[in-house]
């Protein structure tokens, strides 16, 4: 019998059974295997990280999938990591395809990545959950990242696109300081503005950091029906920067300062030549002198101060300063993300005396995964921007502008030069506005504060079902102050040494508005998405609705002294307060994606959008597109082919179709409104305030609608090195408002017929892009360029009338079916009359007078009818649109980067547009100056005091003081309009990098310097010294700046 009570026998020595033996043995080499595994979760391995070409990649990230350790290479493309035996490492640099490695237990990793030339764009967002890879986009979509728009050293978000979006046309018409482009789609209109997942207006795109910014996605065609009402014009999708998971704490710094000069602008005449304008003048017309020989030539040879032209483009326009600094922190760990950014930019104005704008930017986006199926997020955002100038009527830039021309250059800005004391220096005293300051004008102040909160929830029901949630809050507040001095005029009297008042200017104002616009949007959201064998699929319903507030108080007052801030009851003039139109707008949303093997890809949406603007039984509309996609280059028989599949890499056919709709109309139409303390009368013995109303209500009005048909191709060749993409569009434009002119209602009405949706439009077009991005030895370059063509054409008409076959022709042009809208018509001209003789010998009575006011050098028109007299009969079509977006952009963009060293350059042009020279540009008004252009370009006698001494012959007629926009030879004519071609250098910038060995040892991961520069030239066939992108005809608008800039970026 085993005795196994050890304790009782202290001699006994125990013997354990064989089976326990084994079993022990077998928990002891159990247990040394956990220790095993143990040692295994901290192995140290190294790698290195090469291109294809086997050279380092610098920067590259590297993170292991289960020990969530991560690192980036160094300038040898090395990397050291602690990881467990059985890891995988992620490899990943912008470029190149990222790569999965197993660690397999080995010490030492060689990693190859292969460059991508899609990768930089691969993920488009489309908005609504949805991100897709561009090769699964079946709509027409132009998109650009981040690394793109870091190059673009613009004030305004806006401007960092200029260029890189295929299909979008920009067009600055001035350059005061915090001005953007104007964004379009096609030439379609304003797109409608999102920005993380919230509707905005294009103001609050603008005023974005472009640092905050981590893509930009244009939705140009049906693909935009999803977003509703506003979208007809397209959709430009936002999405700013946010934190990653097990992204190490990054901290970027960046800035730079520049200065800047007005890149065109038409200069005043120079004194000497603005009085020999003067003399020819009175010489032609035989008037009494008032300026003398002795006197002129004193102005020519300068014998004095009082003798010396003043410059005023060299007074006024001035050089200013713009900097900008950004601070962000962004990283992550497996349960947060965060991003935390904040911005600041000052740009002074290039006018005299201007502060001009100031913007402070902060965002903050946070994202926290409660558990492995619910996420929260917060995205907090908010700028103050300040706009301080000195007391204009409505910061009003054109009136010190005007003052280049307007003010003589015979006169100074202040009396004895001395600046306390303003001095008239044009014909008017209220032109003078050259010397324009705080102390002598006032102050005008306008600041906007602006916040917005978007909070985010979302769940995972069952995998690939997510129920999601956004509620937004956006408040804006602005407020402005302009304060507009009464001043005086002054003249010095040298003998008695005193200034003496000669004129007073304007009455003293104070204004004073408040404006708070408050938004409320809130989205829910229902997604599901998976992969079966094969098939794709990815579907989305939900909510949106949306409504917004806008009250606004104005007050103007006129206050007995300069400098008083406030407007009392005594100096109250004027008092307006109001609701800003409240607005509510709702809608259902449903979208479904489908594809077969990333191959056959089709896409279904639509929209059941409501609006507060009309009335029951018209409010709803149901607006829905579809969309395929065909990628040729995944079918076996394309692979089968070897020289195929080596050479076009990518081909992909698309198609898609929709209706938009378009809010059209003023709001509630339906309901007759009145005008309240309009109007009166006298009731027994007192005035009563009454009331009018203000027209007619109808019920015909709803909404717009646009058909949209786009067909585009999308081709990569040689390893996706060379990407093509093209296409075209037609948009059918229906439910345009028009009134009926064949109702009659009686006079006593007061009234007209009201709006209806009568009419329709049509647009034709096409863009296109080409991009080559490859590497020679060290050299990695990319070249690209994209064009865009967009025409309207007029479309149905309500019963189009025409009183003659002329009036068909010329003036009813845009009631005629098929024909071009926004075309220019004008007199044709023939040359220009050579001499007295060729002006007594020609046929056709130009000026109506008998040819009596023509003079050699005149323009010479066409009589297009052969009825021997210029008129408007005569008119023909010469030209494209003038004022507006070209009919054709294009742009061409070029980068290299070779060892550290980085280069970009944008290029951007128009074309199919009309320039018309007008005013300042165009004849020599009596009481301004004229431009030196027109002078020296302009018909001249050979001698100014001698009317005949013959004339040689410029381009221009005769710049006479007593000659005017009335004037025959100031017709309407192709003799003044130009149609525009140009092509402008918008953005270059030349960066060096420091290596990585060096800036490691101080504990930063990146150091960049860079040199950049905005609008340094442009090429346009035109000769006059303007922006060819201003609109304003005399040339007088606020030009776009030559901007040169030193900045940095350096990363912690």
């Amino acid at each position: 019998m085993k005795n196994h009570n050890l304790f009782l026998t202290p001699n006994y020595r125990y013997r354990l059974p064989e089976s326990n033996l084994k079993k022990l043995i077998l928990s002891l080499i159990v247990l040394l295997s956990f220790v095993h595994v143990a040692a295994q979760n901290n192995i140290n391995i190294s790698g290195t990280v090469v291109d294809d070409q086997g050279e380092a990649v610098i920067g590259a990230s590297v993170v292991a999938q289960k020990s969530k350790n991560g690192t980036i290479t160094d300038v040898e493309g090395n990397f050291k990591l602690s990881v467990r035996s059985n890891d995988v490492l992620t490899i990943s640099f912008i470029g190149y395809i990222t790569q999965t490695v197993p660690v397999s237990g080995k010490n030492n990793i060689v990693v190859t990545l292969k460059e991508n030339s899609m990768l930089l764009d691969e993920v488009v967002v489309t908005g609504f959950g949805l991100a897709q890879k561009r090769a699964s986009v079946t709509g027409a979509i132009s998109s650009v990242g981040a690394q793109e728009l870091a190059h673009a050293k613009s004030v305004t978000a806006t401007g960092a696109l200029v260029g890189k979006l295929p299909g979008v046309n920009f067009r600055q018409d001035n350059g005061r300081p915090g001005a953007a482009p104007n964004i379009q789609i096609r030439n379609m209109g304003t797109p409608l503005i999102i920005i993380d997942g919230v509707q905005k207006d294009s103001g609050n795109l603008n005023n974005l950091d472009f640092n905050d910014i981590e893509s930009v996605s244009v939705l140009k065609d049906a693909s935009a029906a999803i977003y509703g009402m506003q979208a007809a014009n397209g959709v430009v999708v936002i999405t700013t920067k946010r934190g990653q998971k097990n992204q190490k704490l990054k901290v970027n710094v960046n800035g730079y300062y520049g200065w800047q000069l007005p890149s065109n602008y038409p200069k005043p005449a120079s004194a000497e030549d603005y009085l020999a304008a003067i003399i020819q003048t009175e010489t032609i017309n035989g008037t009494p002198r008032t300026v003398t020989k002795e006197e002129y030539q004193k102005w020519v040879d300068k014998v004095d101060e009082d003798h010396t032209s003043f410059d005023w483009y060299k007074y006024i326009w001035v050089s200013a300063p713009q900097s900008y600094v950004n601070a962000n922190v962004s990283g992550g760990t497996e349960k947060v993300r965060y991003y935390l950014s904040l911005g600041h930019i000052d740009q002074e104005g290039n006018i005299r005396g201007f502060k001009g704008f100031n913007r402070t930017n902060m965002q903050s986006n946070i994202d926290i995964d409660i558990t492995n199926r619910f996420k929260v997020g917060v995205a907090i955002n908010g700028r103050i921007e300040t706009t301080d100038n000195p007391g204009l009527p409505g910061d009003d830039y054109n009136l010190p502008i005007y003052g280049a021309y307007n003010n003589l250059p015979t006169k100074k800005p202040y009396a004895n030069n001395n600046p306390k004391y303003p001095a008239i220096s044009a014909p008017w005293a209220q032109d003078s506005f050259g010397w324009m300051n705080y102390e002598h004008a006032g102050s005008y102040k306008d600041q906007w504060k602006v916040i917005q909160i978007n909070g985010t929830a979302e769940y995972e029901i069952l995998k690939g079902l997510k129920a999601r949630g956004l509620f937004s809050y956006w408040l804006a507040n602005r407020r402005q102050s302009n304060r507009e001095y009464s001043y005086k005029f002054y003249e010095y009297d040298k003998e008695s040494d005193v200034y003496n008042v000669v004129e007073t200017g304007t009455a003293r104002y104070t204004e004073r508005s408040m404006e708070m616009k408050e938004e409320l949007t809130s989205n829910i959201q229902l997604s599901y998405e998976n992969t079966f064998a094969l098939h794709h699929v990815n579907a989305v319903v939900g909510f949106e609705a949306k409504k917004g507030t806008y009250p606004r108080m104005y007050a103007l007052g006129n206050p007995p002294a300069n400098g008083i801030p406030y407007i009392d009851k005594t100096s109250l003039s004027n008092f307006t307060d109001g609701i800003g139109n409240p607005q509510t707008r709702m809608g259902y949303i449903g979208r479904l994606n489908y594809d077969y093997a990333n191959k056959y890809i089709i896409e279904l949406s639509g929209r059941y959008d409501g609006s507060y603007r009309y009335k029951r039984g018209k409010r709803w509309g149901f607006f829905p597109s579809a969309s395929i996609g065909y990628r040729v280059t995944e079918e076996k028989f394309w692979q089968d082919v070897d020289f195929l599949k080596d050479n076009i890499t990518n081909l992909k056919i698309r198609a898609s179709y929709g209706v938009l709709g378009e809010e059209l109309g003023t709001a509630l139409s339906h309901i007759v409104g009145y005008n309240y303390n309009s109007g009166g009368a006298v009731i027994d013995g007192g005035l009563v305030t009454g009331s009018t109303v203000t027209g007619l209500a109808t019920d015909n009005i709803t909404w717009g609608k646009s058909k949209i048909l786009n067909i585009g191709i999308d081709l990569g060749f040689l390893d996706n090195r060379l990407n093509a993409s093209f296409d075209y569009f037609n948009r059918d434009q229906t439910g345009l408002l028009a009134s009926r002119y064949d109702v009659q209602i009686p006079e006593e009405v007061g009234f007209s017929l009201p709006q209806e949706n009568l009419n329709s439009n049509y647009a034709r077009g096409f863009d296109a892009s080409v991009n080559w991005r490859d590497r020679i030895g060290d050299v990695n370059y990319t070249v690209g360029g994209n064009v865009t063509y967009s025409r309207w054409y007029v479309g149905d008409r309500y019963k189009p009338r025409f009183s003659s076959e002329w009036q068909k022709f010329r003036y009813q042009a845009g009631n005629i079916k098929g024909r071009y809208t926004d075309v220019e018509f004008s007199l044709v001209s023939d040359g220009q009359f050579q001499s007295w003789e060729e002006i007594a010998n020609h046929p056709v009575d130009q000026d109506h007078q008998g040819n009596i006011t023509l003079k050699p050098g005149d323009a010479k028109y066409k009589d297009m009818n052969g009825d021997g007299l210029i008129n408007d009969a005569d008119w023909r079509p010469i030209g494209y649109r003038k004022g507006g977006t070209p009919w054709v952009n294009f742009a061409f963009n070029l980068a290299l980067d070779w060892k550290g060293i980085d280069f970009r350059a944008d290029f951007v042009g128009a074309t199919a547009y009309t320039y018309v020279q007008q005013g300042f540009l165009r004849y020599f008004d009596p009481n301004k100056n004229l431009s030196q252009y027109l002078w020296d370009n302009s018909t001249r006698l050979v001698d100014i005091w001698d009317a005949d001494s013959g004339f040689n012959i410029g381009k221009y007629p005769l710049a006479l003081r007593t000659r005017n926009n009335s004037d025959c030879t100031h017709w309407p004519s192709d003799f003044w309009y130009t149609n525009m071609t140009y092509l402008k250098m918008r953005n270059v910038e030349i960066g060096y990098t420091l290596p990585q060995k060096w800036t490691s040892k101080i504990g930063i991961s990146r150091c960049r310097f860079y040199v950049s520069g905005q609008n340094l030239f442009a090429l346009k066939n035109i000769d006059i010294d303007i922006d060819p992108e201003i609109t304003a005809e005399n040339g007088m608008a606020y030009p776009n700046m030559k901007v040169v800039n030193f900045g940095f970026s350096v990363d912690f």
